[in-house]
């Protein structure tokens, strides 16, 4: 990456610093973004900082009054959010320098992802490294990034001998440096901007004479394979012994376990059970609530970190589906069950419609909800055999494995051995365990309670709607298909326009109707697509097929690329930002690109329209090259590429006849 010299000092700092989470609300004035419906935005409304939400009145006042623009990006379940909003965002005399010298924007990044994109790009680029949030920018008044990080401490402090640079000195360092030097500040925007267009845009230029066929499959299936911890399941560094975070990936978990079923290969397969058991036996699953946490913060998914999120919850329920078809295991199911369980309880509207997410923190500690002394255990389990059996089963009769003193409850067994092991079956340990639970639960609910992210984002409900779909299909659970639907007839009626163009985000402003808002992004369109088509293997009512193919003749229309293929994740007529990203790295999410382009094959197959075949294959062609080139980073683009080639031959077989078009780059590009 383009390396930055200038004001190198202040790149993202790593998060080495305990603090206190936020502080409740007071009843303090009111700033800008009280009129806002984020719930993220509405933690901020009453700080001193005299916040802006994202538009031309800002940008308008920053060039009037000659100022840059601090921009901080975040979302209302981010931990460092909230100590960054308690230490400095409510500080007055940091807010008094904040509001003298900038003017102050904030963003919710689930809102307004191509925002965060751009910016998040800008950092990296700037510095170097990965980022993460609170994202913190300095841009010129027309928006351009000048310099950046995460996570500030308010003052300057040392560790392991290098200074942290504080917000204080950060925004006296770049106010000073405007004003004595204000053209090699722009000399610096126009280089990042410039660079950080060029990292977006590097993957559209040209398309790569890559062979879209098996061995381009098998180099992503490679590529995952050789990221695999073979103890622990999941993915990381071997290199690094696998330290550091750890994300469930079920990206990854899909292609493999995907290939694993096409090839028979019991490696990939395994890779995959694996690390679904440990998942649900670690900390990062929730033993007595359901549902996951967002990631684990070490090797062993013991130690998660605690928030909870919708298209992580989503993505899971599918692929442990996906495993239970293929070896309908009791523990299996008691995973999804739960874990719908859990959105149907806290994370679903009386509409139907899903929420975005659950805080991590709550009683002024991260995970205090979820977490239990020894203390907290007796006082609930009086009888003393219950309160040894379950301390047993559960590993809290361990040392505490969190902050020395609180348990996260973990099965260091599968149930079946500890079973063995106490000479019971598995159903006679769950018969026991089950009212033991109950009661650890329903003393956890009387706890101050996680906040809870209101807002409904199609993209992510979309996710959920086809979790619950093909829950509903491989468990013969009708009520999980019905629950789905209904948040489909939600979404389609409520952030989908006369027009057919989607809406980002459905909800309110304090005082007023929900609303829905913002253009739709690439997502939005891809994500309710899958849902759509997995509501449709489900039913096999034509609705959903005809609904999922109108959204996505419309996101053709408005994200697609006429040069290339594949798709722009902001649409041709959205607000023009400096840059333009078409997304291409699957991640915590899969990619839109990614999603597109399966919804595409998927669509081919169930239609028989060559407009899908052409499109999928134009997609598919238009990201041969990072495919190639980085094969890891693409899992659900290779398995896009896999279920293309499945349906290319199956095509092939039922026709009768050797269509080679079906395999290799069309005579002549369809135009969208």
């Amino acid at each position: 990456m383009t390396r930055l010299p200038f004001l190198a000092v202040l790149v993202a700092i790593p998060l080495l610093l305990a603090a206190d989470p936020p502080a409740k609300e007071k009843a303090k004035p009111k700033n800008r973004l009280a009129g806002e419906s984020s719930p993220y935005l509405l933690q901020h409304a009453h700080n001193p900082v005299d916040w802006y939400p994202w538009g031309e009145e800002a940008f308008a006042k920053a060039k009037k009054e000659g100022k840059l623009v601090f921009l901080s990006i975040g979302y209302s379940s981010c931990h460092w959010c909230h100590v960054m909003e308690k230490e400095s965002f409510a500080n007055e005399a940091i807010a008094k320098q904040m509001n003298e010298s900038f003017v102050c924007i904030k963003v919710d990044r689930e809102e307004r992802p191509d925002i965060d994109n751009i910016y998040m790009t800008a950092l990296q680029v700037f510095s170097g490294r990965s980022g993460g949030w609170p994202l913190s920018m300095f841009l010129t008044a027309e928006g351009k990034p000048i310099l950046g990080g995460t996570y500030w401490p308010p003052e300057d402090k040392e560790v392991d001998g290098d200074t942290i640079r504080g917000v204080k000195s950060i925004l006296k360092t770049v106010r000073e440096f405007h004003k004595e030097k204000p053209e090699a500040l722009r000399e610096q925007a126009d280089r990042l901007a410039t660079a950080t267009a060029d990292a977006l845009a590097r993957s559209n230029r040209g398309v790569a004479l890559v062979d879209i066929d098996r061995a381009l499959v098998e180099s992503v299936v490679e590529a995952v394979k050789e990221e695999y911890d073979p103890l622990h399941g999941g993915f990381g560094s071997a290199a690094r012994a696998f330290k550091g975070p750890k994300f469930p990936l079920p990206s990854n978990l899909e292609l493999l376990f995907d290939q694993g079923v096409r090839t028979k290969s019991d490696e990939l397969k395994g890779m995959t059970t694996r690390t679904l058991d440990r998942m649900a036996r670690g900390g990062i699953y929730d033993h007595l609530g359901g549902g996951f946490h967002r990631y684990s913060t070490e090797r062993t998914w013991t130690v998660p970190h605690f928030e909870k999120m919708l298209y992580d919850n989503a993505q899971l329920v599918e692929i442990y589906a996906k495993a239970y078809r293929a070896a309908p295991m009791p523990h299996t199911r008691q995973v999804i069950d739960e874990t719908l369980a859990f959105i149907g309880r806290e994370m679903t509207s009386p509409d139907g419609a899903f929420y975005a997410a659950l805080d991590a923190d709550s009683e002024g500690e991260e995970g205090r909800f979820y977490v239990w002394t020894i203390k907290d255990i007796d006082a609930v389990l009086t009888d003393r055999d219950e309160y040894r059996f379950f301390r047993h089963v559960y590993a809290a009769s361990d040392d505490p494995n969190f902050e020395g003193k609180y348990h996260i409850l973990v099965l260091k067994e599968p149930l079946a051995d500890t079973a063995k092991e106490m000479k019971l079956t598995e159903a006679q340990l769950q018969a026991k365990l089950a009212p033991l639970r109950k009661k650890l639960f329903d003393a956890r609910a009387k706890r101050e309670r996680p906040f809870l992210d209101t807002k409904v984002l199609t993209a992510w409900n979309g996710q959920m709607i086809a979790g619950y779909a093909l829950a509903g299909q491989v468990l013969e659970e009708p009520k999980y298909v019905k629950t789905a639907a209904k948040a489909a007839d939600f979404v389609l009626k409520s952030l989908c326009t006369k027009e057919g163009r989607l809406k980002r985000v459905y909800g309110a402003a304090p005082g007023q109707a929900p609303t829905a808002r913002l253009n739709g992004y690439l997502d939005d369109y891809a994500f309710l697509v899958h849902g759509l088509l997995n509501l449709h293997d489900a039913t096999g009512e034509k609705k959903w097929l005809a609904e999922a193919k109108k959204l996505t003749d419309t996101m053709v229309e408005f994200h697609g690329e006429k040069e290339r293929g594949g798709f722009f994740y902001t649409s041709h007529d959205h607000e023009k930002l400096f840059a333009r990203s078409k997304d291409q790295h699957d991640g915590a999410q899969p990619s839109a690109n990614s999603v597109a382009a399966r919804n595409l094959v998927r669509l081919w197959d169930k239609t028989g329209d060559e407009r899908y075949r052409v499109l999928s294959e134009r997609s598919l062609k238009a990201h041969a090259a990072p495919l190639k080139l980085s094969p890891g980073n693409l899992p659900a683009m290779g398995q896009a590429l896999a279920m293309y080639l499945d349906v290319a031959e199956k095509k092939k077989k039922v026709d009768g006849i050797a269509n080679s078009s079906a395999v290799s780059a069309p005579s002549a590009f369809m135009s969208f």
